[in-house]
């Protein structure tokens, strides 16, 4: 038996304004991208950007429907629509963030596992991790640049790759 062990390290700002410009613009526009969203069910808006190595920004927003779990989350509908549309264009970075009206959001919203597993999928097109700012409004920043460090045991076969 060998004992093994992953690290997993992030940075965390302790607010939007210790951001690059251009970081800080980014999160911002996820902001603006969650007021696109349809979520009657949940109230939980979620906005997510990326950022293309063009310089091209992408914009997507949860989407729900009251025939469960036929909607999605932001994330996937960024990366979805990145890989139908611009696969060629590489992912430097994604910023997320969530609001509803029924408490204060006082921490960055994490990815769910789906999610995860369709960034590694973007990951392994592109040859390259993206890096993510999970944006908490009035709050903290957390930094993360690749998928392993959210999802270490991520699901790749890569026999079915070929």
């Amino acid at each position: 038996m060998t004992d093994k062990q992953i690290q997993i390290v992030f940075k965390e700002y302790q607010n939007i304004d210790e951001l690059t410009t251009a970081d800080k613009q980014l999160c911002l526009k996820a902001v603006k991208s969650f007021e696109t969203s349809h979520s009657p069910y949940s109230h939980f808006r979620v906005g997510a950007a990326l950022q293309l190595e063009s310089g091209n920004i992408l914009y997507a927003s949860n989407q729900e429907n009251v025939a469960y779990p036929s909607g999605l989350c932001a994330e996937r509908v960024a990366l979805f629509h990145w890989s139908s549309n611009h696969a060629t264009d590489p992912i430097i970075t994604m910023a997320v963030t969530a609001h509803t009206d029924e408490f204060k959001v006082v921490k960055p919203v994490t990815s769910c596992g789906a999610c995860l597993q369709v960034m590694a999928e973007c990951e392994k097109m592109q040859g390259k991790p993206i890096r993510v700012l999970l944006y908490c409004i009035d709050g903290p920043v957390w930094e993360v640049t690749g998928v392993q460090s959210f999802l270490p045991f991520l699901f790749f076969e890569d026999r079915l790759t070929h």
